[in-house]
Formats: C-alpha cells, sequence, structure tokens
C-alpha cells in the first residue's frame, strides 16, 4: 500500500479528517474564540496538562487576567497562586514574563509574526505555530505529541520520535499535509485526533475517519507500537525533610529561588535527607544552616509521595518547635511566619499541600498520621 503523498490522496485524507472534526470535536471554552491571548493561554496550560484539568484553571486564569495587560500588571506571586495545582511552573512565569514584554514592546497585541512571537519567554515552535493558526489564520503546521503519534502510525514511521532526523521528518510530513487556508481547524483536528481516537494505548481504529490510509493499521498488527521511543529511564527516588516550624500561633515558610524546579512557590524549609535514622538531626541542622535559627523536632506526621518528569520524592513532614535566632535565606529569598489561616493566600507545591492536608487532618483528630 503507498502513502498518501505517493498516491496523490491529501485532498480525501483532509476532507475526511475536517469532517470527522466538525462533527465530533470536542466542546472547550477556548474554541469558542479566535482570541490570541485566550489561545496563547489555552495552549500554553494544554502543554503537559490533560484537557480535563486544564478546563477549570482556564476559566479561573482568563476570569483573573481576561486581558494580557491585566496578566502582565499583576504581581508573579498572584499568577503562580492562579496556577497553582496544574505544575510545570515555569510556564506560568513565563506567561507572566511574556505578557509584560507584550505590553512593553508590542503595544499589547500578541505578535502575528513568527520571529516576534518566537522570540516570547517560553514560546517555541509548538505554541508560536499553534497561535499563528488558529488565532490568525497563518498557515503554519502544529506538531505536538498528539500530531507525531497519527503522523508514525499514518505513515508507518519506525525511527525515536525524540531524534533530529525524525523531528525533521515530521515537520515536513505536517508541512505537506496542512491545508492551506484552514490551518487552524486542520492543526486543531489532527490534535483531536490523537488526543481521542489515535491513543497511545488500545486506539480505536474501527472509529477513525482515516484508517483506510494508515499504513500502520494495514501493516502492523498492533498500530499502538508507534511511534517507537526510548526505554524510559527508572526515575531516582529522594527523600526530603521538611519542618513545620511553630513560633506560637505561627509557621514558617520559605520561597524557592525564582528560577529552577518550582520556582518563586512557597514550601515548608529543609531539604533532601536520604538516611532515615539521621533525618531529625539533619533538619536541624539544615535550618541552622540555610535559615540561622534553633528548633527542636518534636516528631513526625506525615510521608507523602510524589512524582516530578525525571524524579520521584518522599516528602516527611515533621512538627518543629521554634527555639531562638532570626530566619532569613542566605541566598536572599523570601521567609516569613504566617498563621494556619493564612495559607491559602501562598502558592505551594501539590505535595506541600498535601502535608497541609494532614496538619488539617491531624487537628480534627489528634491521632491521625499520614503515612503510606
Amino acid at each position: 500500500m503507498k502513502n498518501i503523498l505517493e498516491s496523490g490522496r491529501v485532498e480525501a485524507f483532509r476532507h475526511a479528517l475536517l469532517t470527522w472534526y466538525e462533527a465530533h470535536r470536542r466542546d472547550m471554552p477556548w474554541r469558542q474564540t479566535r482570541d490570541p491571548y485566550a489561545v496563547w493561554i489555552s495552549e500554553v496550560m494544554l502543554q503537559q496538562t490533560r484537557v480535563d484539568q486544564v478546563r477549570p484553571y482556564y476559566d479561573r486564569f482568563m476570569s483573573r487576567f481576561p486581558t494580557v495587560g491585566d496578566l502582565g500588571e499583576a504581581p508573579l506571586e498572584e499568577v503562580l497562586k492562579a496556577w497553582e495545582g496544574m505544575g510545570y511552573y515555569a510556564r506560568a512565569r513565563n506567561l507572566h514574563r511574556a505578557a509584560r514584554q507584550v505590553v512593553a514592546l508590542h503595544g499589547g497585541r500578541i505578535p502575528d509574526d513568527p520571529a516576534q512571537i518566537s522570540a516570547l519567554p517560553g514560546v517555541g515552535p509548538y505554541t508560536a505555530a499553534a497561535v499563528l493558526s488558529i488565532a490568525y489564520g497563518r498557515d503554519c503546521p502544529v506538531v505536538d505529541g498528539n500530531v507525531v503519534r497519527v503522523l508514525s502510525r499514518l505513515f508507518h514511521l519506525t525511527d525515536d520520535p525524540a531524534a533530529a532526523a525524525a523531528k525533521k521528518k515530521t515537520a515536513g510530513l505536517a508541512e505537506r499535509l496542512l491545508l492551506k487556508g484552514r490551518a487552524g481547524d486542520f492543526n486543531q483536528a489532527m490534535m483531536e485526533l490523537g488526543a481521542t481516537v489515535c491513543t497511545p494505548r488500545q486506539p480505536d481504529c474501527g472509529g477513525c475517519p482515516v484508517s483506510s490510509l494508515c499504513l500502520a493499521l494495514q501493516e502492523l498488527p498492533d498500530p499502538s507500537v508507534l511511534p517507537r521511543k526510548q526505554p524510559r529511564k527508572q526515575r531516582p527516588h529522594h527523600h526530603v525533610a521538611a519542618g513545620i516550624v511553630r513560633k506560637g500561633d505561627e509557621m514558617l515558610i520559605v520561597r524557592r529561588p525564582l528560577e529552577g524546579l518550582l520556582g518563586g512557590l512557597w514550601e515548608f524549609p529543609g531539604g533532601i535527607s536520604e538516611e532515615e535514622a539521621a533525618r531529625e538531626e539533619f533538619l536541624r541542622h539544615e535550618l541552622k544552616r540555610k535559615l540561622g535559627i534553633d528548633i527542636r523536632v518534636d516528631r513526625a506526621f506525615a510521608a507523602v509521595r510524589h512524582a516530578f518528569t525525571h524524579f520521584e520524592i518522599t516528602l516527611h513532614g515533621y512538627h518543629c518547635t521554634y527555639l531562638r535566632g532570626e530566619a532569613r535565606q542566605g541566598d536572599g529569598n523570601d521567609c516569613r511566619w504566617i498563621r494556619s489561616d493564612e495559607l491559602e493566600q501562598y502558592a505551594f507545591p501539590r505535595a506541600h499541600h498535601r502535608l497541609i492536608e494532614a496538619m488539617a487532618a491531624a487537628e480534627e483528630s489528634p491521632q491521625t498520621t499520614l503515612f503510606p
């Protein structure tokens, strides 16, 4: 069987795909507008986050920051709080920086020029192509994970899609298939097909509008083996100790550096401590070294697991009592004493939120502890 390009059936593919998309596309709030700002926000949110998770965040975020000017003028603290729970917080920091750039350099209008939009913080080829095609009707093909999967099966591509040569080939195929003049709809249709039909496991080949043109379906017993990827390496696992340090009715929180993992979020002070037997002693020394305070470690109350992209942690929470010293971070980042009823004002990583939940549960039932 020849592929679509060789047999000249590109038009049939485009027609079948778009007809299916018109009938089956999911109703999502960001599809009700061509506002470049709204499209940009939705596309950034959808990176590495499932659609069902994005919906409520998108609505709240757009309500709080309805324009790029509103986003740029807001303190980063507010932006991170609005993003709290979605993870990959560099996305929120870059959105904030980019919004300020758009206001300062482009008069508050998201650029429709490929070079200008690509120069914004956090805007890579995928985001630029999505905004340009969906909001501005530019003939730019979008290549995300869903599109890579569709193309890998459609053309029976067996190379690792992460390899440079494979990326170039995939981008070329996306360009060849793109329906000029309807790039926004075509790109969304390709992504929708990958997200709902041509899924990673157990693809619905019977419900696929272009199955008759799919080489993988014709030539393989199981099309889901494509795209072929390198085996995922086992993620390292770290143990982290965190102290809930109380001084009267207040507790201590510290802010992470703006750059890097979980940048700008607040957390309970501590650090990586792999040796279980020495963990309480480590916590005392670590807070003395980092913050200049003496504490008493009273008891462990929670241990929660959390997975990041490249590693996992078990976060061990300890109730601690402040003894002496003036808390300050040597790296210049903020630290604050706050009451428990003020916790909701600050953006915390998910693992530390679970410590907060464990504290609340313990207050309701003093015998409660949370361990895996």
